[in-house]
């Protein structure tokens, strides 16, 4: 297989898994909350060390690892933080599973556009970062980080199609939301992608920038509507595993 076919895939494939993780839906309405947030904290797992192995790590060696080096990674992870607050807070949109509703003129809009800006605040750093991470000319870290994001997509896209389905929508009209939110991912992953090939003197940065997205949405979203429904110490445990789970992987694929 080419490479050039490898990173087109790497940059598809890892948004479609949103849909897969929504298959459940047509079989089975009665996953716990117990377990969906076991689910999603080791997504963030994996998110976590998806970031630290294949952005910020990275990011630091492209620039030499000197102490400019991880000045320019600083800057980038907190723009990158910076960028999604601002659109976190501009963008109107209702969180996934604590129904907090944020950003700009919510009220004009129905609640299912609300839950699906949501997601694709969440989803577009994801994709960005997978673009990023084939764009470095380091096709194990690309795929390190397609797999990783592949893996974390499958308990969200199954959140989503569960609190579609809680708010009335069949199962049918929740799993092609749960499925189209998913395809944000590749374009922010072609995008992604462009940006490293036209910006090489920025690597690191963009590295580190896409790495500071990440990490704003990991703490900002994630963790927070894991830890809202009594099962904190579940999920903390499903970050750690997914954590080390995604370290593990990166390491076999690197």
């Amino acid at each position: 297989m080419s490479s050039g076919l490898i990173i087109a895939l790497g940059c598809i494939l890892p948004g479609l898994a949103t849909g897969l993780g929504a298959l459940p839906i047509f079989f089975t309405r009665s996953v716990s909350q117990r377990t969906l947030d076991t689910l999603l904290g080791g997504a963030a797992g994996v998110m976590l060390a998806a970031t630290c192995f294949s952005l910020i790590m990275p990011s630091i060696e492209y620039g030499g690892g000197d102490v400019k080096a991880v000045m320019v990674t600083s800057a980038g992870i907190l723009g990158g933080a910076i960028l999604l607050d601002m659109i976190d807070k501009l963008a109107p949109h209702e969180h996934l599973l604590d129904k907090r509703i944020e950003g700009r003129d919510a009220k004009s809009l129905k609640k299912i556009w609300l839950f699906v800006i949501a997601i694709t605040i969440h989803n577009f750093p994801e994709g960005l970062a997978t673009g990023v991470g084939f764009g470095t000319d380091n096709l194990a870290n690309g795929m390190a980080m397609a797999l990783g994001i592949g893996l974390q997509n499958m308990p969200e896209g199954m959140a989503v199609a569960l609190a579609l389905v809680r708010e009335k929508y069949t199962p049918a009209y929740a799993f092609l939301i749960a499925l189209a939110t998913g395809l944000v991912e590749p374009v922010g992953a072609f995008m992604g992608f462009g940006l490293v090939q036209v910006f090489q003197p920025l690597v690191g940065f963009i590295l580190a920038l896409a790495g500071g997205a990440m990490l704003f949405v990991i703490s900002d979203e994630i963790i927070p509507e894991t830890h809202a429904n009594g099962y904190e110490r579940q999920a903390t445990y499903g970050i750690v595993v997914g954590f080390i789970i995604m370290m593990i992987l990166d390491i076999l694929l690197g």
